[in-house]
């Protein structure tokens, strides 16, 4: 595919800074981006596109790519019914080689039977259903780099349990293919750890959580957990804000974003949050500062939740990309992916024969005064 033209809607992002280099004497590659850039929940997609823009910016002004890369943007409004015909407006751009998505785990589901018939690599940064690798589902070219659902159960389970020390909780979902297993993972695991468990499940876009909200304040349960994303966390925030309510509230790697913030306001102060993501803001990391810096100066606001891991996941794919010289296609690019090894920000990305990534550090955060802070790691939380 080496030359192939970039098709009508393609993004180009800062040509090649070295003196002399010229871009048209370079094959141009496209990675492309599936995920909601409109919505209810578009920022989490935004945090991702972001951090895609920016790692090819780098990329292309380094001067060191045997080609030039370009940006194509699928946006699935994070909706499962949209995710067929966004996955094909990539497959249909023979230029695209890889993409960074989807980001919700519903429309990757629904999209990835698509990338494998068209043996497109999709490497999601954010889309944490267990079931998404199962052999069963015949997914042969999508990876993620962020640990699944069944791993952010058991810890976020483990740290109600033997941090917060919680002998009841109230499990609530979204009905989502995401909300529905990420609760289910977290019923079992806290089942085991001998903690009482009631729960209900309300769809996503409901508009009254009053009701809801009086259930959980009259279980008595010492904590609640939301599985599901922050335009529905906020809402419920505001419900349970105006119960007799007194318990912990807790949500997922779908409400850690200053969106629930300014959606929830005061409501929000002393939740948590459960995410196998990086807060780069929270970082020591100099390479991280300086991702802060350079995310910031290009968007024109602060990397999100799941912005590092985009960041990553882009830089994952051109570096598979790099190692094979001007004759980069679809199928060399999943075949470089089964043998990658790449030090991101957020993690050591390698991946497992069915797509997972082998690190799966769990991380909490906690609203306070306003902002999103990190605690640690549950491990390291549970460790003292």
């Amino acid at each position: 595919m080496a030359g192939v033209p970039v098709m009508a809607g393609a993004l180009a992002l800062s040509p090649l800074a070295h003196a002399g280099a010229v871009a048209a004497d370079k094959p141009t590659y496209t990675i492309g981006f599936q995920g909601p850039l409109t919505g209810p929940n578009a920022q989490l997609g935004i945090n991702i596109d972001w951090g895609v823009k920016l790692a090819v910016q780098q990329a292309n002004e380094r001067g060191d790519l045997p080609f030039t890369l370009k940006v194509k943007e699928a946006d699935d409004q994070g909706d499962p019914a949209k995710g067929p015909t966004a996955a094909q407006q990539l497959i249909g751009d023979s230029s695209v080689v890889g993409v960074v998505g989807p980001t919700f785990s519903g429309a990757t589901k629904a999209a990835e039977p698509l990338f494998t018939q068209a043996n497109l690599a999709s490497v999601s940064a954010s889309a944490t259903a267990s079931a998404l690798t199962d052999p069963a589902n015949g997914f042969k070219t999508f990876f993620r780099i962020v640990p699944p659902d069944s791993a952010q159960g058991v810890a976020a389970a483990d740290y109600l349990t033997k941090v917060l020390q919680v002998k009841s909780v109230y499990l609530l979902d979204d009905k989502s293919d995401y909300g529905v297993g990420l609760a289910g993972n977290i019923r079992n695991q806290l089942t085991a750890n001998g903690v009482q468990v009631t729960g209900d499940s309300v769809a996503a876009g409901t508009n009254d959580y009053s009701a809801v909200a009086t259930k959980i304040a009259n279980s008595g349960a010492q904590a609640v957990y939301y599985a599901g994303y922050y335009a529905d966390a906020a809402p419920l925030a505001k419900a349970l804000e105006n119960t007799s309510f007194t318990g912990r509230a807790m949500s997922d790697d779908g409400t850690n974003d200053p969106k629930f913030i300014q959606l929830a306001g005061s409501a929000s102060e002393g939740w948590q949050m459960t995410c196998p993501c990086l807060s780069a803001a929270a970082s020591a990391d100099p390479a991280a500062k300086k991702f802060v810096e350079d995310y910031t100066a290009l968007a024109h606001q602060p990397p999100g939740t799941y912005s590092p891991e985009g960041y990553d996941t882009t830089n994952t794919l051109i570096q598979v990309m790099k190692s094979l010289g001007t004759d980069v296609d679809r199928q060399k690019v999943v075949e470089g992916l089964r043998t990658v090894d790449h030090k991101g920000l957020s993690k050591e990305i390698r991946f497992q024969p069915n797509g997972e990534v082998t690190e799966k550090g769990i991380y909490v955060y906690e609203v306070r005064n306003g902002r999103i802070a990190a605690l640690g790691t549950v491990d390291k939380l549970i460790a003292g």
